[in-house]
């Protein structure tokens, strides 16, 4: 039997454990996101605010409309249960590894970086400001596909427009290199520069679809901080669908707080967080590079 005991009382709208495990297994089965106990706080407050903006009045009939298969509906709430944490040369012990990599592969071929939690743009800025540090002129040979679950913070990262004290941490050098200062009424704002917003495509994309829609192979994959909200068998199912993006030299990037150790057939330590594919899937590789 199903609890519809309250979580809490007193609360605008009444929000049961039923109600809970219906958005638990909704956002799992859609986005393969593992919320939990814990989270049941989170999940009314966000939601909440679903309900303000829709004029529904109970999470039972919320739910329902879920249900049925509401398309924008589902995008908001998908956009809702979303976390987008993130900054300018977040983790950075991995842009050096990145520049390393770059100046290996340079000349070599067309390269192909894809960061598959964009956010608000951060991270695949970064990315592109570090490929232009690295190769300069070169940086023509590169492209850089961002892509994320959340619509909301793609137009963001899209308009590269962010509050100054976004910035306020970064060298100025750097700053007076890729970023323009807003006037008038946009005082206190500054946007990525031309150059860096044309080396990177930004669009949508559910790592627990089939199809991504990369043209491989990719020389590097950014999945940083993403797989802290999957459950371990929906890491290796999507780990699994990495291996033949990659080239036989590529490199994974993942979050400080991640491991991969369940995926050990897969990929190999190469430095802290950043994997490499195993001899066995090196050498896949090298064969259908060769053919």
């Amino acid at each position: 039997m199903a609890d519809n005991t309250e979580l809490k009382a007193g609360r605008e709208f009444h929000f049961t454990k039923k109600d809970f495990e219906r958005v638990r297994k909704m956002i799992y089965d859609h986005a393969g996101i593992s919320l939990s106990d814990s989270k049941q706080e989170l999940v009314y407050s966000r939601l909440s605010r679903r309900l303000r903006t829709t004029g529904i009045q109970t999470f039972d009939t919320y739910l329902a409309l879920l249900e049925s298969n509401d398309e924008a509906e589902w995008e908001a709430f998908t956009n809702s249960l979303t976390t987008n944490l993130t900054s300018f040369f977040r983790e950075p012990h991995h842009f050096p590894v990145l520049a390393e990599h770059l100046q290996k592969i340079r000349g070599k071929h067309p390269i192909s970086l894809w960061c598959s939690a964009a956010s608000t743009g951060e991270e695949p800025y970064t990315m592109a400001m570090t490929v232009l540090d690295t190769l300069g002129r070169d940086a023509s040979q590169v492209s850089i596909v961002a892509t994320d679950l959340d619509t909301k913070v793609l137009e963001t990262a899209k308009a590269g427009v962010y509050p100054e004290e976004r910035i306020s941490k970064l060298d100025p050098e750097l700053v007076k290199r890729y970023f323009q200062r807003g006037t008038g009424a946009q005082e206190g704002m500054v946007r990525v520069r031309q150059e860096l917003r044309d080396m990177i495509t930004f669009r949508q994309a559910n790592l627990l679809h089939s199809n991504w829609g990369l043209r491989p192979p990719l020389d590097v994959i950014f999945c940083r901080n993403v797989m802290i909200y999957f459950d371990k068998p929906t890491q290796l199912g999507i780990l699994k669908k990495f291996v033949p993006l990659l080239r036989s030299d590529g490199l994974l990037f993942a979050g400080h707080s991640e491991s991969f150790h369940h995926a050990d057939e897969l990929f190999k330590l190469r430095g802290k967080t950043v994997y490499e594919l195993t001899p066995k899937y090196k050498a896949i590789r090298k064969a259908e590079e060769s053919r």
